[in-house]
């Protein structure tokens, strides 16, 4: 098992889905999401994916570009799924869609995109492998095994 076969397999295993209704304590004046409230939404999923993908440390350095397209109502079901994108050596970045959709009428629309980007840390706060040389190590053997 190569390492990119390693990463993709972290990949898929990665992809983390949470599923929300606007209610409207997290809407502003017009009833729509507030932006802050979408963006902390999917910060945190961003991170549990990240943190999935490479099971160490990761800490948010930035939130590359957040495309607001369409916009979310209060009343409405979103669904966020955060995807690993890009891997580096000891930085990652995750995709996160927003879709939305009426809890009363079928269909849904992607309504916010965003990336974010992390960086796997080690327990003195300096960036570290995203994925440790043991971790392949271990992954191979598993392979190995089956």
């Amino acid at each position: 098992m190569t390492v990119q076969d390693i990463i993709q397999k972290r990949i898929a295993l990665a992809e983390t889905r949470v599923t929300k209704a606007v209610f409207p304590e997290t809407t502003n004046h017009y009833d729509t999401l507030f932006g802050g409230t979408a963006l902390q939404w999917m910060d945190e999923i961003s991170f549990i994916a990240a943190t999935r993908f490479s099971r160490q440390r990761m800490v948010t350095v930035s939130s590359d570009k957040i495309d607001f397209n369409h916009p979310v109502s209060v009343g409405s079901i979103v669904e966020l799924v955060a995807t690993v994108v890009h891997v580096g050596n000891t930085s990652l970045k995750v995709q996160v869609d927003m879709f939305v959709e009426s809890m009363y009428e079928d269909g849904c629309e992607q309504a916010i995109t965003g990336t974010f980007s992390f960086v796997a840390i080690d327990e003195h706060k300096k960036p570290a492998p995203v994925l440790p040389e043991h971790f392949i190590a271990s992954e191979r053997a598993a392979e190995n095994k089956a």
